[in-house]
């Protein structure tokens, strides 16, 4: 899969790179052509002139973030989400500023759901992404952790669960804005 990684807003030059991962994939030397991190507004310009529409929408995405309006577009577009950072992020933001330390994995609602079903808080997150159609990747160099981030299709969370999950959405950003992030790639 070849993709986009930034929409760039300012440069203006998605469009020219999605013409040439058109070519790629018509030519064969792609599977699967797609983006990361664009919104719906960078999706539109993109539909505006592609012959092939993306497949794929790599975006920051875990329940502190949960970009649900985003997903849902993504959805009725046939575009798969996938999430990075879908346990959180190495850096707690929000807008900018620290957020009193609180990370993902220490939410006390992940933790109790935890408790619940045997799993760790790490494993609720993931099936919550799972069970709400989200490609995950999950990173970890540690064996036991990974064999713990794939250890999540034994079990369903229940849909009140679910909603106690959505609502953890607070906007929280850990990676960079893609309205605002423009000279980093």
């Amino acid at each position: 899969m070849y993709m986009i990684h930034f929409p760039c807003p300012a440069c203006g030059l998605y469009t020219e790179a999605w013409r040439a991962l058109e070519h790629l994939y018509k030519e064969g030397y792609a599977r699967a052509i797609g983006v990361s991190n664009f919104h719906q507004t960078h999706l539109e310009k993109i539909f505006a002139m592609c012959e092939i529409p993306p497949m794929v929408n790599e975006l920051e995405c875990n329940p502190y973030l949960s970009i649900a309006p985003l997903r849902q577009y993504c959805h009725e577009h046939q575009i798969w989400p996938e999430a990075w950072f879908p346990l959180g992020g190495p850096a707690t933001r929000l807008s900018g500023k620290a957020v009193g330390g609180k990370r993902l994995l220490e939410d006390g609602l992940l933790i109790g759901l935890g408790a619940k079903y045997g799993k760790s808080p790490a494993q609720i997150a993931l099936r919550w992404e799972l069970q709400s159609d989200i490609i995950a990747i999950p990173k970890s160099a540690k064996p036991h952790r990974i064999r713990e981030n794939i250890d999540i299709f034994g079990f369903e969370l229940s849909e009140s669960d679910m909603a106690a999950i959505d609502s953890l959405d607070c906007g929280q950003r850990s990676g960079s804005d893609p309205e605002t992030c423009n000279d980093q790639f």
